[in-house]
């Protein structure tokens, strides 16, 4: 059943919401003994919010079940951004798009499983104490990352379900790729960060996966909008995102980003990227060679100087004191944070906080953060330039399918960064863009990658559909 029919007949009361519940948790569990998409499962909440909707069905997600990524809060739910430092921490409120979600009828199931922080792309840096997710067409290979629990669950799902995820520099779109689902990563400020646990302020995006795209409109247009209490919120109005999943794709114009399909990609990711361009010309859209140099070339580096910049600021509260994992205090000052911090985060967490904080330090910061800030303006140029000749921008999502967790122990720590590299570029303009499924290449799936300028997610959602179909 889709989503649509299924909140219809939750509305008449046509299905016993509590006891299908129950029937979900129940799934849930046994989904995550296998596959560790769920951190923490939120029983008492999803029955509570049940029985309430049972007595009062209204709202345009009734009962649809949502999972949240562990970095978003939900209230008297733990949340600890997959990491041991945060464990025991329960939120006092629920994040702004986690709200708006609950107010419309929805039925939150649980926290989902992430790198920790988000330091991630392949789920694999998960805090002390969590299992890594595993794929759900081979549970030998990556979920891909940070948002794994989410992708991987929104695919495993046969109930009706939505994700959020959160992107810093692909996280979203990364695990959408690999595990075969929708992900779209809305513009900067589109939805609000209020509950957020932050890995880089200027970067950190909210959005939905699903294996639907109708599924993530229909949650993108819930969660966006203007909050007074984000600063950083974008006072643009909220969009009829589904209204564009009828419209017509002819006559729009996509930029196929010529250093994308080079050197790297893997031929079966290439062979499905071209057949879908076949799709999208017979369809009435015109395709159009395009570079973007500076993106390819200075993305990675500057995406991580200037995130791991903000993370080491972002995490020097988390210090045993006022969240989550508090300790007895001994010692001075100085000596018991730092025996809390290298007990508590993980070997990735502690690397990008060095990063961060030397990239910031008298003597370098000019060297580097400065001139990062500077790269990311001429990013930004780049892709403005571009966008005066096409509606949006293909490539692949990530240029190989999805490796095993043995492949990826031999990976060197940059090889590993460089899984992001046709991401970072979009998450540093504060570009919309959105992960579609487009094959199946040896059991395993393949996605593409759309962006499109600032508040032009509708563009996305209008091109996903003429794919899907």
């Amino acid at each position: 059943m889709n989503i649509p029919d299924y909140i219809k007949q939750v509305q008449k009361k046509e299905i016993d919401i509590v006891e299908q519940t129950y029937k979900v948790l129940d799934q849930c569990a046994k989904i995550n003994k296998e596959y560790h998409y769920l951190n923490t499962i939120s029983d008492e909440l999803a029955i509570k919010q049940a029985r309430a909707l049972q007595k009062k069905p209204t709202g345009k997600l009734s009962g649809v079940y949502i999972s949240v990524k562990d970095s978003i809060c939900v209230q008297d739910v733990e949340s600890t951004a997959g990491s041991h430092i945060l464990r025991g921490y329960k939120p006092l409120f629920s994040a702004t798009g986690v709200q708006r979600a609950i107010d419309e009828g929805a039925i939150i199931i649980g926290k989902t499983s992430q790198d920790e922080f988000g330091f991630g792309g392949f789920s694999t840096n998960v805090g002390i104490g969590y299992q890594i997710p595993l794929n759900p067409f081979d549970v030998k290979r990556t979920t891909g990352g940070s948002s794994g629990g989410a992708a991987g669950l929104a695919q495993k799902a046969d109930f009706p379900h939505i994700a959020i995820g959160e992107s810093t520099g692909g996280s979203i779109v990364n695990p959408a790729s690999f595990c075969g689902v929708y992900g779209l990563t809305p513009t900067y400020g589109l939805v609000s960060r209020y509950g957020l646990i932050d890995y880089g302020n200027s970067l950190d995006k909210i959005g939905p996966l699903a294996k639907d795209p109708g599924a993530c409109a229909q949650l993108l247009q819930i969660m966006a909008g203007h909050d007074a209490r984000d600063s950083t919120s974008s006072t643009h109005k909220a969009d009829d995102y589904a209204s564009y999943l009828t419209k017509p794709v002819k006559d729009m114009t996509i930029g196929v980003v010529k250093e994308a399909l080079g050197e790297g990609v893997d031929a079966a990711v290439k062979k499905h990227i071209h057949n879908a361009i076949n799709t999208l010309e017979k369809a009435g859209c015109t395709l159009k060679e395009i570079t973007l140099p500076i993106g390819m070339q200075y993305g990675i580096p500057v995406y991580y100087l200037l995130a791991t910049s903000e993370a080491s600021t972002n995490l020097a509260k988390y210090c045993g004191m006022r969240y989550g994992n508090e300790e007895p205090l001994h010692g001075n000052f100085t000596e018991y944070f730092t025996d809390v911090r290298s007990r508590n985060f993980g070997k990735e967490a502690k690397r990008r906080i060095l990063l961060g904080t030397f990239a910031r330090m008298a003597g370098y910061r000019d060297a580097y953060y400065i001139k990062a800030l500077k790269v990311r303006t001429k990013i930004i140029e780049e892709y403005k330039r571009a966008f005066n000749n096409v509606d949006t921008i293909l490539t692949p999502t990530v240029p190989i399918l999805p490796p095993t967790l043995t492949d990826i122990s031999t990976l060197t720590l940059l090889q590993n960064y460089m899984i992001d590299i046709l991401t970072v570029s979009p998450n540093l303009a504060g570009l919309p863009h959105m992960n579609i499924p487009i094959a199946m290449e040896k059991g395993l799936p393949v996605g593409m990658l759309l962006t499109s300028d600032h508040f032009n997610e509708g563009k996305l959602l209008q091109l996903s559909k003429e794919l899907l179909s």
